[in-house]
């Protein structure tokens, strides 16, 4: 068996996507040795080498690139509709769109495909998003679901949603949930927090939230709820910064709140078990998620977690935790000083949110995607 994976964003996303990519397809691996089939990693170019080297190649997995694409027009088309010749050259059986798409003509070449679908933001807010990407991101999903034999969506969420906005059939969507390492269970050294601590000069009590300062994002909300929460408290806020991360500049300068809100960009991902280890609770504002990665770090680092309601966050972080509107500013500061000042309370929300979060850690991602290719191939005799 050969399988075909897109490898863009193995090679150039740093943060979601290309995460997801990387650990799955380094999971598959050892199962692709030991069962004798080979994994080819389609990639338009070779990308970041610190991205790139965080999968190790081998005899069964190993790097493809187009053979004849110099411009970044020419490695676009390739990777929409000029691989399928390459990938039946190369006597694929099934292709992986890891990240929400597939080229066209898969199917009319007889060569089966699974997708990961992670999320359809930009369909239940499209607000978030140029108009132009919208029509273009609807375009590229509908097709990936008329040229898709299965789709693998990361949550329940996420498969209502193909199936509310894409029409698509329930029995052609498997949930596979994604796979988590274990660097945030492991106890961060005293040496290595005072390290981080004067890296970015923390205050000695914060609220954490972690994720792209985006719009979406909604991190607005807990600036907000700081001014109702105890004056000792800060809020340190990590994340990419974008043009929502002025509008937070200005109501911090706005209501004097310059003291205790942090903004911190350009963290280093070995810096974050420290980070989440040195709150007292993790607050994840967000409209609107696939899933909530962060959601499992802040658990797994031994955090209450305070999110919103409207999407995924349940899911993610289990009925332990606390959730309120998104809009609701009153709600979320009295969430946070509830975990933070009731100890068995706090207690309580970690310890059934570990214990919550196990269907994920303990997830034998790699072997239900096999399973996937398996029963594609059976059916494909």
């Amino acid at each position: 068996m050969i399988i075909g994976y897109d490898a863009k964003r193995i090679v150039r996303n740093s943060t979601g996507l290309g995460s997801y990519a990387r650990t799955l397809v380094n999971s598959l691996e050892p199962i692709a040795a030991a069962d004798g089939w080979q994994m080819r990693l389609y990639a338009p170019d070779s990308g970041e080498e610190r991205l790139r080297s965080q999968v190790t190649e081998t005899e069964n997995m190993f790097f493809v690139y187009p053979r004849n694409a110099r411009s970044r027009l020419a490695r676009d088309y390739w990777r929409t509709k000029g691989i399928v010749k390459d990938l039946k050259n190369d006597r694929v059986d099934i292709y992986h769109g890891l990240t929400g798409e597939l080229p066209i003509g898969l199917r009319r070449n007889g060569i089966r495909s699974v997708v990961t679908i992670h999320d359809l933001i930009f369909m239940r807010h499209p607000e978030y998003y140029n108009p132009i990407d919208v029509w273009i991101y609807k375009r590229k999903f509908f097709a990936t679901c008329r040229e898709a034999d299965r789709i693998i969506a990361i949550s329940e969420c996420t498969k209502r949603d193909i199936m509310q906005l894409g029409g698509v059939d329930e029995q052609k969507i498997d949930v596979v949930y994604q796979s988590f390492g274990s660097q945030f269970l492991r106890a961060v050294s005293e040496g290595e927090m005072q390290t981080v601590h004067a890296e970015y000069n923390l205050p000695p009590r914060y609220v954490l939230t972690v994720g792209t300062v985006e719009e979406r994002k909604n991190a607005l909300l807990a600036v907000k709820a700081l001014q109702f929460m105890p004056e000792e408290l800060s809020l340190v806020i990590v994340g990419r910064h974008t043009k929502y991360t002025e509008k937070i500049k200005t109501y911090i300068k706005d209501h004097s709140l310059q003291h205790r809100v942090h903004l911190l960009n350009h963290v280093p991902y070995n810096h974050l078990p420290a980070l989440y280890q040195s709150a007292e609770a993790f607050v994840y504002p967000s409209r609107y998620e696939g899933f909530g990665i962060p959601i499992i770090e802040a658990i797994q680092s031994g955090l209450p977690v305070v999110g919103c309601t409207g999407s995924c966050l349940e899911e993610a972080g289990g009925p332990a935790n606390i959730y309120v509107n998104p809009d609701d500013v009153k709600g979320l500061a009295e969430a946070v000083t509830t975990l933070i000042e009731n100890e068995n309370k706090r207690r309580e929300c970690v310890e059934k949110s570990k214990e919550y979060i196990r269907r994920f850690e303990g997830n034998d991602v790699a072997r239900e995607v096999t399973e996937i290719y398996n029963k594609l191939i059976k059916q494909n005799i």
